[in-house]
């Protein structure tokens, strides 16, 4: 197992990098939540 792993490991090698679309939604996604805790709960709202 470990061989058919290693081999099928070293012929992909593709360089995975996220698109600045993706990077940008993920920015704009993290400025807008806010978590706010309430005892036990947590309570996430997206401001728009």
């Amino acid at each position: 197992m470990e061989k058919l792993y290693s081999e099928n490991f070293k012929n992909n090698k593709k360089v995975l990098a996220p698109k600045a679309e993706t990077i940008q939604f993920l920015l704009d996604y993290s400025r807008t939540l806010s978590v706010t805790k309430y005892k036990k709960h947590q309570f996430e709202t997206i401001l728009n």
